[in-house]
């Protein structure tokens, strides 16, 4: 393995990173919905992603650059970074590689953005690990099952207590261990319930009781995420968020219930990661919004996280 150490890529961007060895648990929807939400907020935001073979988080920007164009709308765009996989026969070469081009991103972006939001393949990779460990806020989407509890900890199958911790959350306790002995700073983890059932079930009260009980283990946060909704799933072609202007001629059809309410729980998941705020981020929110109201138009989502 090559040893490399986190100290070369000091930063002073507030670091936000999104991580889950289990694929399909929203991780790229999550990314993006923080980056937007915080572009909104005055926020000078960057974007890395490190998936190099899915690029889910690179396609859905990509998306929503292609769309602002096309439907000459505007649309808010972090600076972005997807940092390719080097492929040849060295572990050695191909992580030194991959680390140049992952400090390069960082060097280029760490002093002149506020916030860097990193996406992470759903596997154990060199960059997925140094990126966990450089965290200042670890994002961990989680669906709502014991299928996808089983990557952060194990189970009594009789009366489902929490017995022992699985491979993911091992892999997060040294990531947090390697922060505190750089700079003697603590990683804000967060593990976010994604796809929720709306109605009360044994199994909901179950995996909340398994996730509560591992939270005192492992010292991480448990927030609500987001409900299973088909509008996530049709905002990706066009690379929209629930804190979008959504009408007829950002959407192609009229936004019902179901957005409104998707922007509420998208509210309330920011509101709880408690990301801070530079100061000259929120008067540039400000003087956008007070903009807004002297040209009579919609006002966005700028103060989602005041």
């Amino acid at each position: 393995m090559l040893i490399q150490s986190i100290e070369e890529i000091a930063h002073s961007a507030h670091v936000v990173v999104l991580g889950n060895e289990k694929g399909g648990s929203g991780k790229s929807t999550t990314a993006l919905h923080i980056a937007v939400a915080l572009l909104k907020a005055g926020q000078r935001v960057a974007t890395i992603d490190l998936d190099s073979r899915q690029q889910s988080f690179t396609h859905y920007i990509d998306n929503r650059r292609a769309w602002a164009e096309r439907a000459r709308i505007p649309l808010e765009l972090p600076t972005h970074y997807c940092i390719s996989r080097a492929e040849g026969n060295s572990l050695e070469a191909n992580e030194s590689h991959e680390f140049t081009n992952f400090s390069a991103a960082i060097s280029a972006i760490e002093h002149s953005h506020d916030v860097v939001v990193i996406d992470t393949p759903g596997n154990d990779t060199y960059l997925m690990r140094l990126a966990h460990s450089m965290a200042d806020t670890l994002v961990t989407p989680l669906n709502d099952s014991f299928l996808d509890f089983d990557v952060l900890a194990t189970l009594d199958p009789t009366d489902f207590s929490v017995t022992g911790e699985s491979h993911y959350a091992e892999m997060v306790r040294e990531a947090r261990r390697q922060r505190r002995l750089v700079d003697g700073q603590l990683t804000d983890w967060v593990v976010v319930r994604n796809r929720l059932s709306t109605l009360t079930s044994r199994n909901k009260k179950l995996v909340g009781d398994g996730i509560n009980e591992l939270a005192k283990r492992m010292g991480f946060r448990s927030v609500e995420g987001f409900a299973e909704r088909v509008v996530y799933r049709e905002f990706f072609p066009r690379g929209l968020t629930a804190l979008d202007d959504l009408d007829e001629e950002t959407l192609g059809t009229r936004p019902n219930l179901s957005h409104v309410t998707a922007r509420e729980e998208v509210v309330a998941l920011l509101n709880a990661l408690q990301l801070p705020l530079s100061e000259n981020g929120k008067r540039r929110a400000a003087a956008r919004a007070e903009w807004y109201s002297v040209m009579d138009q919609p006002l966005q989502v700028h103060d989602i996280l005041a």
